[in-house]
């Protein structure tokens, strides 16, 4: 593709503008964690115990994880406008089914099937790689996942005010209403963007070890992964940490919790500003050399004696710049290694993505104790940032040597 495709606002004959993508990402975020404040009122409704209404978010992660498989090769083969509509859909229709649940099971099912909305997520980036080369995808993802830092940070606090007022269907009402003003813009303003190929699923599907066999692909995805592992290893921990190793008041600790955040839309702005002009590997490649330097700081603090609440979080900033360099970058050069298989390498690199963050957000909380302070937790998030560091490089160094492998 030599240039951008042309877009008219809510004209589904052309590709949609970026506010569309920006509100798809962000209706998935949302429904991720806008109700976690109802959790406890909801555990008393249903008279079960809250480390049972917790499985709504690890069941939601698993569920989203394998959809993010086979989303992606569905949406090559029928195109991301249909795929996207019939998920949203359905995410309407199981968030009525969170709405009229009576008890523990029915809530749960239904909530496992509020996961198909994650194809709002994972398509939004295919069909930026779609419409624009790798180096300009990076800045239009950069924008579209800025949208995603953003939400998860005002999410539980407008949740924990709605439930507070209303209760915690109320939650649930507002995620309805929104995904329905989402699914009518999508299909008032997104245009197919697929290439069409003419070939059957079964024939697709034998062009599938193109990507699962390209080293590149599996670096760059890899280098998103680790990089973002970090983040979700400080998920699992840093409330162990700002709890039991500093004491922290749960306000004081929502304050500071959300420090990556900051550094996150820092880095996708700067991936906006900058990817198109400075490429996609040098941007991953300082983003995650920016993640690791921060954590390393940070522990290297500690072991000096000098770690305090506000250079832990301070220097998690860090970690969100990088990781908003990487992410962006990372993704859009996962999706150009094979860009007629976009939507599948978008569904593979997010399901690297989720599953192994979710592995190492449970790793980070299981290896914490009162006594262990908040060392393993820097540790695990040091190694894989360093994992990351060394994934980038070997995609730089093969593509040195092998420019189109």
């Amino acid at each position: 593709m030599t240039k951008p495709l042309p877009v008219r606002f809510l004209d589904r004959a052309t590709p949609p503008h970026i506010a569309t993508l920006i509100l798809l990402a962000g209706i998935s975020a949302l429904a991720m964690n806008i109700f976690l404040p109802s959790l406890p009122g909801m555990a008393a409704e249903f008279g079960a115990e809250y480390r049972v209404l917790q499985l709504s978010v690890a069941l939601y992660l698993a569920v989203n994880a394998a959809l993010q498989i086979v989303m992606g090769p569905i949406s090559d083969r029928l195109g991301r406008r249909p795929v996207i509509l019939g998920g949203l859909v359905i995410f309407l229709l199981a968030t009525l089914g969170c709405i009229l649940s009576t008890n523990t099971l029915m809530f749960l099912s239904f909530r496992m099937l509020q996961a198909t909305v994650v194809v709002a997520m994972v398509l939004s980036r295919a069909v930026v790689r779609d419409m624009v080369p790798e180096a300009q995808a990076a800045s239009m993802i950069g924008y579209v996942t800025m949208g995603m830092a953003v939400v998860p940070m005002i999410g539980p606090a407008i949740g924990g005010v709605l439930d507070q007022a209303f209760g915690w269907r109320s939650t649930f009402w507002a995620l309805f209403v929104l995904g329905a003003l989402v699914l009518w813009l999508t299909w008032r303003d997104l245009g197919e963007t697929a290439p069409r190929t003419g070939q059957t699923l079964r024939q697709q599907i034998t062009d599938y070890p193109e990507l699962l066999t390209s080293p590149r692909f599996w670096g760059y995805a890899l280098a998103s992964a680790l990089s973002s592992g970090a983040f979700f290893a400080y998920l699992g921990g840093a409330p162990f940490v700002g709890d039991r190793v500093f004491g922290l008041d749960p306000a004081v600790l929502g304050l500071y919790f959300g420090a990556p955040a900051i550094g996150y839309m820092l880095g996708n702005f700067v991936s906006g500003r900058f990817s198109t002009r400075i490429g996609v590997n040098r941007m991953v490649l300082w983003g995650t050399l920016i993640n690791a330097g921060g954590i390393g700081a940070n522990l290297a603090l500690f072991y000096a004696g000098y770690g305090t609440p506000l250079t832990f979080f301070g220097l998690m900033t860090l970690m969100g710049l990088g990781n908003g360099m990487v992410i962006p970058n990372a993704t859009a050069g996962a999706l150009s290694v094979r860009p007629h298989l976009a939507g599948t390498a978008s569904g593979l690199s997010g399901a690297l993505m989720i599953g192994g963050g979710a592995a190492l957000s449970a790793m980070a909380g299981a290896w914490l104790t009162p006594g262990s302070g908040a060392y393993p937790l820097l540790w695990i998030m040091l190694t894989t940032a360093i994992a990351a560091v060394i994934a980038i490089l070997l995609v730089i160094r093969r593509e040195r040597r092998l420019p189109m492998l």
